[in-house]
């Protein structure tokens, strides 16, 4: 790598911002020999073009023996922010490459049929006579002998060890805090009927029934593995397979590489990977198998595939402790802090908590942040809004009031099956919408008028119940517990702020996040620490239905009343002008949130045991 090549890779006409200093600091961090550097770079601030500069700064065929490794790799681990990289005109030379089953055949008949399904996955020796042609490979082999090669994160940790993706000079990692629980993920073996072909062939043991059940647990992978060697054999002395069997075939592999990962890692002596296994259901019953702080497992899967590393995120907010998780030495790593360039009174926090939404007083406090919402829709009644509802528990209730209260036509979900459509389809409406959304707090952007609002409505906080979170905290682990949660929400903020001249308004609905902020504002970045500091609470208008958007009189909300159709249909400038105008109301403190409305009885609320982890969508 050559680190002055950095500034005169930045593949933008002009820099924005604190781009041009970031990328002298990013320089100056790996001349200094330092072999990983993280860049912490607020939301807006640029990253992909950061990261293209560092990559263009690899080693080239001309600077190194043929021995040495060149080029690069991006990665990141949202398919999202990947699809935007793809249709960044300024990032085409990045050129990516996606997983099989994102491809379709272009065979006679094979035209519906996936990659991975298609005949040279089912045939054995199958001459395919276009595969110059196929979309997979021919990505594949462009990706792999070009300067940059862009992937998704799971891709990448897939491909370890991989002839055609080897080790390359520089790898840059985008949205890289999570990459301790993305990795944590990736090696977890889920053992169910769903994930295991060969369940019903083998007995599935109680594993905590006596002894260590980790013990107890590893005989049963060997055991298992056993069984899916046999089953994976089987298929293989078949001359074609059907799609089906394509699939179990593959399945089979993948679990086995799985199961001898677990084992041989457990035996491992040396290795610093805790397993912690969950069986809920005991004898019969579907068991998960989990590692805490996977350090081995990301250095066979990313820290082996590279020589200098840049990790890019908003939210590394403790350096040391993001070392750990990784393993890194905080000693040969370098922390580069970027600027926010964005002015605080354009991106406001406003505090309309109305008690907390935990699983025991969601009763109480979730019929209050209703109304109140309907008082913040009041507040936008021709801005388009987003409201983080953590769960799908809190999304469904939410809606169902909502509605009841005859707003259901100014408001949109989604499930878990149709969320990018839903998305997309908010996203192109005019209308001033809410949508209600399900763990959503990263790599959207929601640039200028596409949202100007937004409600986080629970502190997210990681599920005690899941039994990595449980053993941490048994250890005593409350910051990094925290630091989850305050990573997350301020990833949430920056949903709708995306420029210098952007602006847009965040209302916190949970008490809790209050809290997490007295307890984390050492672990703050600085400008997030800015906003934090001017929290306030707003000045809604009196609860009215009609003005939020309602139909009078109607409980099903399938109409709105004529003066809502044309507030939504104010140009921006006045909406500018409204936002500035509550701006400076905000900040003289006169405030008048109602605080004792009720909703009545909350009746009808989902008592799901899972109703409140977070992500269970």
């Amino acid at each position: 790598m050559d680190p002055d090549r950095i500034p005169s890779s930045f593949p933008a006409p002009s820099y924005r911002g604190a781009q041009e200093e970031a990328l002298s600091d990013i320089r100056d961090a790996f001349a200094a020999g330092n072999d990983v550097v993280l860049v912490r770079a607020p939301t807006g601030s640029g990253k992909s073009l950061l990261a293209r500069a560092i990559a263009g700064a690899a080693a080239t065929t001309d600077d190194v023996s043929p021995a040495e490794a060149t080029d690069a790799y991006y990665t990141t681990p949202q398919v999202s922010q990947l699809d935007d990289v793809a249709e960044d005109p300024l990032l085409d030379d990045l050129n990516v490459i996606r997983g099989k089953s994102n491809y379709t055949c272009i065979l006679n008949g094979e035209t519906d049929t996936p990659v991975d399904r298609a005949p040279c996955a089912r045939q054995a020796g199958f001459d395919c006579s276009v595969r110059h042609r196929c979309p997979y490979f021919s990505d594949r082999a462009i990706a792999s002998n070009r300067r940059i090669a862009a992937m998704t994160l799971a891709y990448f940790m897939q491909t370890a060890g991989s002839e055609v993706f080897r080790k390359r000079d520089v790898v840059v990692i985008d949205e890289a805090h999570g990459l301790a629980e993305w990795a944590e993920m990736y090696a977890t073996v889920d053992l169910n009927p769903r994930t295991v072909p060969v369940w019903d062939d083998v007995g599935i043991p109680d594993v905590a029934a006596d002894g260590d059940p980790l013990e107890r647990t590893v005989r049963f992978a060997e055991t298992l593995a056993g069984a899916v060697e046999r089953a994976k054999d089987e298929l293989l002395r078949k001359p074609e397979l059907t799609p089906e069997e394509a699939a179990r075939r593959d399945r089979l592999q993948e679990l086995r590489s799985e199961l001898q990962w677990f084992v041989e890692d457990y035996r491992n002596p040396e290795s610093p990977t805790t397993w912690v296994v969950d069986q809920p259901d005991g004898e019969g019953g579907a068991i998960t198998i989990k590692p805490l702080d996977p350090a081995r497992y990301l250095h066979h899967t990313v820290w082996d595939r590279g020589n200098k590393f840049a990790l890019l995120s908003a939210t590394i907010l403790n350096k040391e402790a993001f070392c750990r998780g990784v393993g890194l030495d905080p000693a040969n790593v370098a922390l580069v802090d970027v600027e926010h360039t964005f002015p605080v009174d354009n991106r406001p926090l406003y505090d309309v908590t109305r008690g907390k939404m935990t699983y025991d007083e969601r009763d109480e406090t979730l019929p209050k942040v209703a109304r109140t919402l309907v008082r913040i829709m009041a507040h936008h009644p021709d801005e388009k809004g987003l409201v983080h509802c953590h769960s799908y528990a809190i999304q469904s209730e939410l809606r169902r009031r909502l509605a009841q209260l005859g707003l259901g036509g100014r408001v949109r979900a989604h499930d878990r099956e149709n969320r990018d459509a839903e998305l997309d389809s908010w996203k192109a409406t005019d209308d001033s919408d809410v949508f209600l959304s399900v763990k959503m707090e990263e790599a959207l952007d929601l640039t200028g008028d596409l949202c100007r609002w937004q409600v986080v409505c629970k502190a997210p906080y990681l599920n005690t119940n899941d039994s990595r979170v449980a053993r941490r905290l048994e250890e005593g682990q409350w910051s990094w517990y925290r630091r989850a949660a305050l990573r997350t929400v301020i990833q949430a903020c920056g949903r709708v702020v995306r420029a210098p001249d952007d602006y847009g308004a965040t209302y916190l609905a949970d008490s809790s996040l209050l809290d997490l902020f007295e307890r984390t504002r050492s672990d703050m970045p600085g400008w997030f620490r800015d906003q934090v500091d001017r929290l306030s609470e707003p000045d809604l208008p009196e609860f009215d239905q009609v003005a939020a958007g309602g139909a009078p009189g109607s409980a099903s909300g399938s109409g709105r009343s004529k003066s809502s159709a044309t507030n939504r249909r104010r140009t921006s400038n006045r909406s500018r002008e409204r936002s500035k105008t509550r701006s400076e109301s905000s900040q003289s403190n006169e405030s008048s949130i109602d605080r004792s409305v009720s909703d009545g009885d909350d009746d009808d609320r989902s008592s799901h045991p899972l109703s409140d982890v977070w992500g269970d969508g």
